[in-house]
């Protein structure tokens, strides 16, 4: 495996873990069985998930920002298939669904606490990151498969050994505190990337 695979594999497995937490939140936090009192299990398990999303989305908005500093470094003033490029990717960063937006209303979830607006909330994060955040990180990942070389995919992602095994961790810790009951799926695939 050569490193642009290593790069956009870890990508993917950071969407699907990201998807998989999303979905577990929203269905244990956001369903009406919530409205119970919480239990420690449930207190440790919002935790976990809520550790690995705000994690995982500030390292996709970071990833964002060092792409769109990248462009802006490299925007010249002749036309060309270099500039059309930069100008598609840089419509791309600037486009809706954003892991600043997913942040948003995962914080609007959490600041709600235990109320039916908390369920609401968990619900609407769910449906903003499957219907918005994630097809748009998969337009964004095409289009720099298209557009950038190894060397930018490792600025731009800032992928390394430390990072993957942090992911990891964060992961393996939601899997341990996984209320009985439920699982870690993704999403059926959406149909559309409205907010």
């Amino acid at each position: 495996m050569n490193e642009l695979e290593i790069i956009r594999s870890q990508l993917a497995v950071e969407q699907s873990h990201a998807a998989e937490v999303a979905n577990a939140g929203a269905a244990v936090f956001g369903s009406t069985g919530a409205a119970a009192a919480p239990s420690a299990t449930t207190a440790l398990f919002r935790e976990a998930c809520v550790s690995y999303l705000v994690w995982v989305l500030a390292r996709f908005e970071e990833r964002d920002q060092t792409l769109s500093e990248l462009l802006a470094s490299r925007q010249s003033p002749a036309g060309g298939a270099a500039a059309a490029s930069a100008r598609h990717l840089t419509s791309l960063i600037g486009g809706s669904g954003t892991s600043r937006e997913a942040l948003s209303r995962l914080e609007s979830a959490l600041a709600a606490g235990e109320s039916q607006a908390a369920r609401a909330g968990w619900q609407e994060f769910a449906r903003f990151f499957n219907s918005a955040w994630a097809p748009r990180r998969a337009s964004l990942e095409r289009a720099l498969a298209e557009h950038l070389g190894v060397a930018d995919w490792r600025a731009v992602c800032a992928i390394d050994a430390d990072s993957i095994l942090d992911e990891r961790n964060r992961y393996t810790r939601v899997i341990a505190q996984l209320p009985a009951g439920s699982e870690l799926r993704r999403a059926p695939a959406a149909t559309g990337t409205g907010a």
